[in-house]
């Protein structure tokens, strides 16, 4: 492990998010995403008042296909709640079919709080869909290219592809915005 040695602790909770992108033959491309909420002890049902829900029994199993163009346009969402502390939480996986037609690669923040906030969705299936752009972005060949005049997206926004940082000026001479380096006479 990577990190210093911890404090004595105790296991409580577990989340487990995992993503993955897949190149479709017919040209789309499917984005998977899955989440997985356990407790290391029992606990009071919420599905079954006076039952017991068990240690390492998913409270929350989620999953979510989304195919996207490779201008990472929304073609098609599916979900599957396998796993869910309340009964009425699956009703939220109808308002995903509001995301077809929405971008991944502007608003897809603001595209998810319109259609899916609040009541109208399911914070742990948001919170699924938050991420799964940043897969799409690593698995769709060329969602980086840069178009024209324009700097690819991702530039600018983290300190690795700062404008005026060693990784633009290496990878993207163009739109460096850095203090040149004279060369070595």
């Amino acid at each position: 492990m990577p990190l210093s040695a911890p404090a004595p602790r105790t296991a409580r909770h577990v989340r487990r998010v995992t993503y993955q992108g897949f190149e479709r033959e017919d040209g789309l491309w499917d984005i998977e995403g899955e989440l997985h909420d356990s407790k290391t002890y029992e606990r009071p049902s919420l599905q079954a008042p006076g039952g017991v829900h068990p240690a390492g029994v998913p409270i929350h199993h989620m999953w979510l296909r989304v195919t996207v163009d490779r201008q990472l346009v929304v073609q098609a969402i599916e979900s599957a709640m396998d796993a869910h502390p309340l009964g009425g939480c699956t009703a939220a996986q109808r308002a995903l079919q509001a995301m077809v037609g929405s971008s991944m690669a502007r608003g897809w923040r603001q595209a998810i709080q319109t259609h899916l906030g609040g009541v109208a969705g399911c914070t742990h299936l948001r919170e699924l869909l938050f991420n799964l752009a940043t897969a799409a972005f690593q698995s769709v060949q060329g969602a980086f290219q840069s178009t024209g005049d324009e700097p690819p997206r991702h530039l600018g926004q983290c300190t690795g592809w700062d404008f005026a940082g060693e990784g633009v000026r290496l990878h993207y001479p163009q739109f460096y915005q850095g203090a040149v380096v004279a060369a070595d006479s």
